[in-house]
């Protein structure tokens, strides 16, 4: 069913946009609830400022009728431009997504079948950024089944396992708890490992006094979970350890209680980086505080020093500051959250205290 109260929320974001035509999946699934992935044929949602909502999908993808949706179908042989002409207006500024690929846009320019076209991504952006009732439910449920996951996840960790066979058991034991996938494809970090942010899972095996750092997330019912925790195997972190340990806690934990509706994004993560760098530890830590997330795992908004935007209540992303010293360790903390009026929920339950696997 085509959710008509999201469409609107878009269209009173329009301004001087007399259309949008959108051609991101995730979008578009936002929008109408129905997935379809066109790989290399055209997909576009026309929103017209009238309300009028019209979908272009090839004949090769089959689609029920949708109320309040025009569905305008074409084959592989169709000229696409001329078909558009027939619901763009010449004289229309029509504002296009990220997503729309050149091969499409640029007949569409060069055929002027529209005043102009523009940036529309900001407008189904903005949107999505900020939850309804139904999506932080889902959103909640999948990271109910992340904190489930971390326990199952973390217990697998024997003496000789490589980063790979520890990851390869993950999807499993997420749809055994109900969710449908990754949200992304999990790290599996031992060792010295961890001070690379984004490490993939390798053969490394894990030994006494390793790190293990788990940043891994689902899918529940197409919404996106996303947590990192940072263990220590069979061994108690040496004095240096368990300072860059408490310090990412505390940067975690002190940015989330900073986190309210108006509070800018940029000082959100200044708070977390504040106690990094006061610790010594600054230049190790390297990435944006956190991202919005949702359908996706990344979607458009993000914590950090270039990102001024205050919050918006049911705004939804990461916290997770890390700091990634090659010498000593790689740790990082992560938490979801959702910010309300006064604060935010925080969506992660999984302990930050240290832990020390058995």
């Amino acid at each position: 069913m085509m959710n008509k109260e999201r469409i609107n929320r878009v269209i009173a974001k329009m301004e001087d946009r007399d259309a949008l035509l959108i051609s991101d999946p995730n979008a578009i699934y936002y929008l109408i609830n129905r997935w379809i992935h066109p790989g290399e044929r055209f997909l576009g949602l026309l929103i017209n400022k009238n309300g009028d909502v019209s979908l272009f999908l090839n004949i090769l993808f089959p689609f029920e009728e949708t109320e309040g949706l025009k569905l305008i179908s074409y084959s592989d042989t169709d000229d696409l431009t001329k078909l558009l002409t027939k619901y763009i207006n010449k004289d229309w500024i029509v504002g296009v997504d990220k997503n729309l690929a050149a091969r499409f846009l640029l007949p569409m320019i060069n055929n002027k079948i529209a005043k102009s076209f523009v940036d529309g991504s900001i407008c189904v952006d903005k949107t999505r950024a900020v939850k309804d009732e139904e999506e932080k439910q889902l959103m909640r449920k999948s990271s109910q089944i992340n904190d489930q996951a971390m326990a199952i996840f973390k217990s697998l960790a024997k003496e000789g396992i490589s980063e790979k066979q520890m990851a390869d058991q993950f999807l499993d034991i997420y749809k055994s708890l109900g969710a449908e996938d990754y949200s992304f494809e999990p790290i599996v970090a031992f060792g010295l490992n961890a001070a690379d942010p984004h490490h993939m899972p390798d053969e490394t095996k894990l030994k006494v006094g390793d790190v293990v750092l788990i940043d891994v997330g689902c899918k529940y019912k197409g919404y996106c979970s996303d947590m990192t925790r940072t263990f220590f195997f069979r061994k108690k972190p040496d004095e240096l350890q368990e300072k860059i340990y408490n310090l990412v806690r505390k940067a975690n934990e002190d940015a989330e209680k900073f986190v309210r509706k108006g509070v800018r994004l940029c000082d959100i993560d200044k708070t977390a980086r504040d106690v990094i760098e006061n610790g010594g530890y600054g230049k190790y830590f390297t990435h944006r505080l956190g991202h919005f997330i949702g359908i996706e795992d990344h979607e458009y908004g993000d914590v950090s020093s270039a990102f001024t935007d205050p919050c918006e209540t049911d705004n939804i992303f990461s916290i997770e500051p890390g700091i990634y010293d090659p010498q000593t360790m790689g740790c990082r903390i992560e938490d979801l959250v959702i910010v309300t009026d006064e604060g935010c929920e925080v969506l992660n339950h999984y302990p930050h205290d240290i832990e020390i696997i058995e």
